[in-house]
């Protein structure tokens, strides 16, 4: 039996990334993304790398990226100096039996577990998760947010211009239905059938409104609505989806694997937005996509606007899947105004070219994550010292580690 893979080191940072753009949604208008960076080294010194990252602060879900590093510093290390990291499942169950909820910060740490394994294995992420890729490139969705309709109108044109996106989503909820789908059928009538338009109600509605919306927004040639209700309106949801041809997306709806079935059991929705973040990591979000599979519902790659490493990281779980019906919206990184891959990854021709590499494939700019850091003082380096036996013995029982800040 090999040897044991004890933590050496973990460091967790928030990075702050201005966008090109505000970002509108029906919660929050976005000036700039935060996201969490975790760099987890092993006892072999290899490291690996992942990202947390969540969507305008709390006004989204209940992690905030603050919340997602006080979790991983707090009470995911100390689970972890007990850990093989070799053996990610395990490692994972014991995070899950110590920490309740806090998706996102178990999906950052998974994510640079499956880094490290990656390249300890020389094997892309995709061969770790759903036995390698099906495919080596992603039709990406891109977002119009900007909530003008000459301006968004401008903005697909140009990316229609420059064949990077083909696929647009508009965010709506904030004003009155009508006013909405007004925007969104001129968006529609001056694309044609150049490009794909969906919309994304981000739970603002109620099913009265969403009523009438789906109606209007059918008869406006739209493709898809991205979660019109409340994620807890299930019922709602489920009566919508059996009222309108124009297909539901659950997106919110879907905090897991349980989340999901109850989704397709209910009949809630006809197509998943499939999010590692969202899941609790890429093992759970497979899983919500076997779900899916075995319940005929179309699949899509969702997003929450992660920057190079999580994107990177839900590329190679859309590579392994069976079927991706309804494209990717992994268009993140090019919301910001700045790169902290040191290689950015390539989109082109209307999608994105899945890393090759070991591991997730990427590496970071370590000039651009130092000048973009929250905290640009203090590193908050735990530097795990295990005694050497506890490393040879590879039987996952360790002696207690002593750490320094």
């Amino acid at each position: 039996m090999p040897d044991a893979i004890t933590l050496a080191s973990i460091e967790t940072l928030i990075v702050d990334l201005p966008t090109i753009r505000p970002h509108v949604l029906a919660m929050a208008t976005m000036h700039r993304q935060s996201i969490v960076l975790v760099r987890l080294r092993g006892s072999d010194g290899i490291e690996g790398i992942g990202e947390g990252t969540t969507i305008g602060g709390l006004s989204y879900g209940d992690e905030s990226p603050e919340g997602i590093k006080l979790a991983i510093d707090t009470y995911i290390v100390p689970v972890l100096r007990g850990c093989d990291l070799g053996r990610i499942t395990a490692t994972m169950a014991a995070i899950g039996r110590h920490v309740k909820g806090n998706v996102i910060a178990k999906c950052a740490v998974e994510t640079a577990l499956i880094d490290a394994l990656g390249k300890r294995l020389g094997l892309p992420a995709s061969h770790l998760i759903g036995g390698g890729p099906v495919r080596d490139r992603l039709p990406v969705a891109w977002t119009l947010a900007s909530g003008d309709t000459g301006r968004d109108i401008a903005e697909a044109e140009a990316m229609l211009d420059a064949r990077r996106h083909d696929i647009f989503k508009l965010k709506i909820g904030k004003r009155a239905v009508r006013e909405d789908v007004a925007h969104v059928a001129a968006i529609k009538r001056a694309l044609g059938d150049r490009a794909s338009v969906r919309v994304d109600v981000n739970q603002g509605w109620n099913e009265t409104d969403a009523d009438l919306g789906m109606a209007l927004l059918q008869d406006a040639g739209i493709d898809l609505v991205e979660q019109p209700v409340s994620r807890r309106a299930r019922a709602a949801q489920a009566r919508l989806s059996a009222r309108h041809r124009i297909p539901i997306m659950a997106d919110e709806s879907l905090g897991g694997a349980a989340e999901a079935f109850d989704v397709a059991a209910s009949g809630a929705a006809r197509v998943f937005s499939v999010k590692i973040a969202q899941s609790g990591g890429l093992h759970a979000a497979h899983a919500v996509a076997t779900i899916a599979g075995a319940a005929g519902i179309g699949l899509y790659g969702g997003t929450m606007l992660e920057a190079g490493v999580g994107t990177a990281a839900s590329a190679h779980l859309f590579a392994s899947l069976s079927t991706l019906d309804w494209g990717t919206e992994l268009f993140g990184p090019l919301l910001l105004t700045d790169e902290i891959l040191a290689e950015p990854l390539t989109y082109r021709d209307f999608a994105l070219d899945v890393p090759t590499g070991p591991g997730l494939g990427v590496v970071l700019d370590e000039d651009k994550v130092a000048h973009y850091r929250r905290d640009r003082t203090a590193p908050n380096l735990h530097v795990v010292e295990t005694s050497t036996d506890a490393l040879q013995s590879g039987n996952g029982h360790h002696h207690p580690a002593r750490v320094r800040s």
